[in-house]
């Protein structure tokens, strides 16, 4: 018998009796958002409806969600379609509501783009945290529960808070760039499933070893 290396990626429930968490790549039907394998979403309610969760959702920019992410129940992510006209009297959207309203509906679609979302690879985002547009998110970071981040957070680095701030980083500065050149979550899955007892520990040096032997 063929020795399995790992789950499915492409199967919703990994865990059939805990339908809370769910592989969410499949589960994607808008054109904008792209989510790696093994990462997955975590809700008691609808794991699968993950995308309820993208919120003002038609604009240009993108999401996208790397490998082995892990999502808590409630993190939202707020796209550019949220935006609001902020060199004006008023911030209200008058066009959008026609009726004679809409001759400077040119004023609204023009506004400046924040740029995709991204979310790096191994990334852990806790329970109702709120991802803003344009947000970079690093390889390996942590944002802790309940945070709203509005700027780019570090590969590696633990951020929260309301705004979100970085609270320290899990590992050195030599360190992370070890494991940025490692990046284990591109290996093929029967490589990743041998060297998950490194990837679990802290030993970088014996992972890096593992990657150019």
């Amino acid at each position: 018998m063929t020795r399995p290396y790992g789950p499915d990626p492409n199967q919703r429930y990994p865990m059939p009796d805990h339908p809370r968490v769910c592989f969410i790549k499949d589960c994607i039907t808008a054109p904008n958002i792209s989510v790696g394998d093994y990462s997955y979403y975590d809700d008691p309610i609808d794991s699968a409806g993950f995308e309820r969760n993208v919120l003002y959702n038609y604009g240009s920019d993108r999401l996208i969600i790397g490998r082995f992410c892990a999502i808590a129940t409630g993190v939202k992510f707020i796209m550019g379609g949220a935006n609001h006209k902020l060199d004006g009297i008023s911030t209200y959207p008058f066009p959008i509501f026609s009726n004679g309203w809409e001759g400077e509906m040119d004023q609204l679609l023009n506004l400046p783009s924040r740029g995709d979302t991204m979310v790096g690879n191994d990334v852990w985002i806790g329970y109702e945290s709120v991802i803003m547009a344009g947000v970079k998110i690093g390889d390996g970071a942590v944002i802790a529960a309940k945070s709203v981040v509005v700027k780019d957070v570090p590969a590696y680095a633990i951020a929260g808070g309301n705004p979100a701030t970085v609270i320290r980083h899990r590992f050195s500065d030599t360190e992370i760039a070890k494991l940025l050149e490692i990046s284990w979550w591109n290996w093929d899955t029967e490589k990743i499933t041998q060297a998950i007892p490194l990837i679990l520990s802290n030993d970088i040096n014996a992972l890096h070893a593992l990657h150019f032997a």
